[in-house]
């Protein structure tokens, strides 16, 4: 667990951003094919949910976060915390540009990696924004004022069906099309990265996930326990632990971004 905390010239206060995370392979899986990375002093956070191939889904999605980290680290050692967050999702789109190209190569040229590909969620935590990027079905929530937000939409095959009216709430938690997505990092030659921007308040508390842990956890269950009084990693270790009690019939992922006021330097006299 690690922080970061910057500053900026604006009448609201800079925010300090306190980060948790935890992966793991479920129940019923015999490998673990997502991947998390957190850097704190970028203020980045990735998830990438990878799929296909012999080991493909695991390749996918390493190769997913690593490859945008160096690509938006690059960037960020050029324009620094406080570029423009216009400047900031075309750095997004750029990195995810590289990572789906070099995906896709990978995938063509090897044969135990035809089609992989892989989900990913992510998000650039700034002083007073927040810019939420995913492609897939991989998730960001967020708490505000004791209310659970869901903020991406899945790009998937069931949501295409809830949209239309071809499905109801209910038979979509069972439906046989939840794991099919419409959209994922190196599978075709573009990939558009969906992306959001947010103000960021005190308090806030965002939470993204792989489906392992939607597909889990009811929203009931996430409220309850993000709203628990411990700490980021206990909150990250509880939700992995219901998603197993509740089956973990895949991989399950987690990322917790928390935001604060940052603390202004006394002077002494």
């Amino acid at each position: 667990m690690a922080s970061v905390g910057v500053s900026l010239f604006s009448t609201r206060p800079p925010l300090t951003w306190e980060f948790a995370f935890l992966t793991d392979v479920g129940r019923t899986r015999s490998h673990n094919e997502d991947a998390v990375h957190v850097d704190p002093a970028l203020g980045l956070a990735l998830l990438a949910d990878g799929m296909g191939g012999y080991k493909g889904g695991e390749v996918a999605s390493a190769m997913a976060v690593s490859l945008l980290h160096a690509s938006f680290g690059r960037w960020f050692a050029q324009a620094g915390m406080q570029a423009p967050s216009r400047v900031v999702r075309r750095a997004l789109q750029a990195a995810t540009d590289e990572a789906n190209s070099s995906i896709l190569q990978a995938g063509t040229t090897n044969p135990e990696l035809q089609g992989m590909g892989t989900t990913l969620v992510l998000a650039a935590f700034r002083p007073q924004r927040v810019v939420v990027g995913h492609i897939g079905d991989s998730r960001c929530y967020r708490v505000r004022n004791n209310k659970l937000e869901l903020l991406t939409r899945d790009h998937s095959l069931r949501q295409q069906q809830l949209d239309a009216g071809a499905i109801t709430a209910e038979e979509a938690l069972n439906s046989p099309t939840r794991n099919l997505v419409t959209r994922a990092v190196g599978v075709e030659a573009q990939v558009l990265l969906e992306m959001h921007e947010h103000s960021a308040r005190p308090g806030d508390l965002y939470m993204l996930c792989s489906d392992g842990l939607s597909e889990m956890v009811s929203d009931e269950q996430l409220f309850t326990l993000l709203g628990h009084d411990v700490g980021l990693q206990k909150k990250a270790s509880l939700l992995v632990a219901i998603a197993n009690d509740n089956g973990g019939r895949d991989n399950i992922s987690v990322v917790l971004a928390s935001a604060s006021v940052a603390e202004t330097p006394r002077t002494g006299r």
